[in-house]
């Protein structure tokens, strides 16, 4: 790496320092920070509630949360009025999403290794979080909470394969390229600064990885995986924050994000299709 920045990247740092400057001495972009948490909460919320019900809950036949397809379906608008959001608290401060990301094509190469590396670093915390509260809270019994808090067959899902097949090809086309976007925006993007300049900074990075955390209640593949869930997506708010400060870049972290969504979005696809074909039962 040269020593002296790129131009791009000093009026980008240049821009950061003004921005901090501007809501230090302002309070309405940490109180619009604080409203955009909030909503982004009970946006997750209300969805998969509504995703429940429509799938059985209100029959009495489905479990909460939803199966973690139909919850990632849900966020389809939730994440549209997320980015709509940051979009227009951004624009009032003479800035944009794509000053948020920051993105440089010729940077490209090296924002993907840096999220190779942040992918690695979050994910050892986050495995560990999960397996130490699980530990917590059933003791001798943890391998096998492990079988059955992670599965839920009354789970909220879609019965037939060949519907449950579109949905999953649908969730993997919206819930992965706009998630990380959406969340990186709300939380490490918008929020985190927002508030690191009107709060001291720890009680910043705190607050934003606790509703991070919380919104992962309603992702739980069971009700008995909600505390686990907040938990370890609270550590991993914690990480990716510390990253984003230190780094002052917010697009690999982001790209880390997509790959876990990738990831974790596409069994909604594998699964109805290994169904259709005969290689598992339906």
């Amino acid at each position: 790496m040269s020593r002296s920045q790129p131009r791009a990247t000093q009026q980008h740092t240049t821009q950061q320092q003004t921005t901090q400057q501007q809501t230090g001495s302002n309070p309405a972009p940490a109180r619009r920070a604080g409203a955009l948490l909030a909503s982004r909460l009970a946006l997750v919320a209300a969805a998969t509630v509504v995703a429940w019900m429509l799938a059985g809950g209100l029959a009495g036949t489905a479990s909460f949360p939803p199966s973690p397809m139909l919850a990632s379906l849900s966020l389809l608008p939730v994440n549209i009025v997320s980015l709509v959001l940051v979009a227009r608290f951004l624009k009032t401060e003479g800035t944009s999403l794509r000053g948020l990301f920051n993105f440089e094509r010729r940077r490209l190469p090296a924002d993907l290794a840096w999220a190779v590396l942040w992918l690695t670093v979050l994910a050892v915390p986050f495995a560990a979080t999960i397996l130490g509260t699980v530990w917590l809270l059933h003791g001798e019994q943890t391998f096998t909470a492990f079988e059955t808090i992670f599965f839920a067959p009354d789970a909220a899902t879609i019965s037939s394969p060949g519907l449950a097949l579109a949905l999953g090809v649908l969730t993997v086309l919206t819930f992965a390229p706009l998630n990380a976007p959406a969340e990186e925006a709300v939380y490490r993007g918008y929020a985190l600064s927002r508030l690191s300049a009107a709060w001291p900074p720890a009680l910043a990075i705190a607050v934003t990885a606790l509703t991070f955390g919380l919104q992962h209640a309603f992702f739980a593949p069971s009700s008995g995986a909600m505390l686990v869930y907040v938990a370890a997506f609270t550590v991993w708010g914690l990480g990716a924050a510390l990253i984003v400060r230190w780094q002052k870049r917010l697009l690999p972290v982001t790209i880390a994000h997509f790959v876990v969504n990738l990831m974790t979005s596409l069994p909604a696809v594998i699964f109805p299709a290994l169904q259709l074909t005969g290689a598992i039962p339906a």
